[in-house]
């Protein structure tokens, strides 16, 4: 089965600096490669703050121009599977950033395979970590 994955910032972090071979392998052998809007606002927010905005933004326009790789925006079914989420998260006591509730949103939405650091995604158990 073809691999569709989604990027979460501090992954994608990760593989503009260049720190993980293990990435990398893993978004060249992925069919598609999916940035929820979500993180590409984060990333812009610190590219804002940053002192390389420019070229962060350049790197990241290249990254989105890539064969198979594109953003994903929500639509009026995702804010259904938002709700969803943020209720199971409420119901296990297992709070989850409000970002991340969006991303969870699109992944679960999209049947994507979500690439993040971040642990609290595993209070998700309909989502499939890489």
């Amino acid at each position: 089965m073809a691999l569709r994955l989604a990027l979460d910032t501090n992954r994608y972090v990760d593989l503009a600096r260049g720190d993980d071979a293990g990435l990398r392998n893993l978004i060249d052998h992925a069919q598609e490669v999916w940035l929820p809007y979500v993180v590409v606002g984060e990333l812009r927010g610190g590219f804002a703050i940053g002192t390389q905005g420019k070229q962060n933004e350049r790197e990241l326009q290249r990254f989105l121009r890539k064969p198979g790789v594109d953003v994903v925006y929500p639509t009026d079914t995702t804010t259904r599977f938002y709700a969803s989420i943020y209720a199971q998260l409420r119901a296990q006591g297992t709070p989850v950033p409000t970002n991340d509730m969006w991303i969870a949103a699109l992944v679960v939405e999209h049947d994507l395979v979500l690439c993040t650091r971040d642990a609290h995604f595993k209070y998700l158990p309909q989502i499939e970590l890489a």
